[in-house]
This record gives C-alpha cells, sequence and structure tokens, in this order.
C-alpha cells in the first residue's frame, strides 16, 4: 500500500495502514468480549438455579420419604407420587422465569446497545430461552422425583 501511495506521490505520510477488516474487528474486540463474559455468566447462573433446584426437591424428598411411603402403600401410583415433587419444581421455575422475563423487559434499554441482528424485545429469543430454562429445571426436578417414586412403602414406614 506504502509504495503504491508513495509511487504517486512521495511526499504524502502513510502511518499504521491497517484494512478496513482490521479496523472493524479492532472496534468489536470490545463488545465481543462483553457479551462473551455475559454468556459465561448466564451459563453459570443456569448451573447455580439447576443445583439450587436440584437441592431444594432433593431435599424435599428427603423429608417427606415416609409421606411418600404411606402414599404408596395406599395405593398411590408412582407416577401420582413423582408428579407432586415435579410440579412443585415447575411452580418454582415458572416464577422464575416470569420474574426473569419482567425484570430482562425493564433492562432492555441498557443491554439494547450490545446487541447485534437482535432487538431487545424479541419473542423468539425470549421464548427460547424460556423453554431451555423450564426444560433445564424440569430435568433438575424429575431426577429427585425418580427416588421418590421408588420409595418402598415398608422400608419408609420402619425407619421413622
Amino acid at each position: 500500500m506504502q509504495s503504491a501511495v508513495w509511487s504517486l506521490n512521495a511526499s504524502l505520510p502513510l502511518a499504521d495502514v491497517r484494512t478496513l477488516d482490521e479496523i472493524y474487528s479492532k472496534s468489536m474486540e470490545r463488545t465481543s468480549f462483553t457479551l462473551v463474559m455475559l454468556a459465561i455468566a448466564g451459563a453459570m447462573a443456569l448451573l447455580i438455579g439447576l443445583v439450587g433446584i436440584y437441592g431444594v426437591i432433593s431435599y424435599a424428598v428427603s423429608q417427606r420419604r415416609r409421606e411418600m411411603g404411606i402414599r404408596m402403600a395406599l395405593g398411590a401410583q408412582p407416577r401420582h407420587v413423582s408428579r407432586i415433587f415435579v410440579a412443585d419444581g415447575l411452580v418454582l421455575t415458572l416464577t422464575g422465569v416470569a420474574c426473569g422475563l419482567a425484570a430482562s423487559a425493564a433492562l432492555t434499554r441498557v443491554l439494547g446497545s450490545s446487541l447485534f441482528g437482535v432487538s431487545p424485545l424479541d419473542p423468539l429469543t425470549y421464548a427460547s430461552v424460556s423453554i431451555l430454562l423450564i426444560a433445564a429445571a424440569f430435568t433438575a426436578t424429575y431426577i429427585p422425583a425418580l427416588r421418590a417414586m421408588h420409595v418402598d412403602p415398608m422400608e419408609a414406614l420402619r425407619s421413622e
């Protein structure tokens, strides 16, 4: 580039010659870094939330083990027993998703400048993230609920 310009006029000063792609990439580095950090923070928040839901439901299963044994002894089907815990977990999850949707809609102006190609109130993004969270929370609640399904009524009644 320098030799081409100097062949036309040797007195033109040239310094720090870069392509437009290099300039664009450099200008986007900070924004890209911010978005990667937000994605990592979001993934960690999801993981912590799932561990929390799993822990709460697992604790509830262990505390209500005798109740589940009595229900099973009286003829409750295992799927009905597990449905109790899955429903509890999904109520917590749906409450959290509703609060999160409201908070994210309220904070659209803050993050709107960091979004590219997506509007701050994109319904597809909101729906897909909500479905992902609900599916992940369902999995976190279903694992302890499986343990509730396999409670032996005699063992649960004997242990108390």
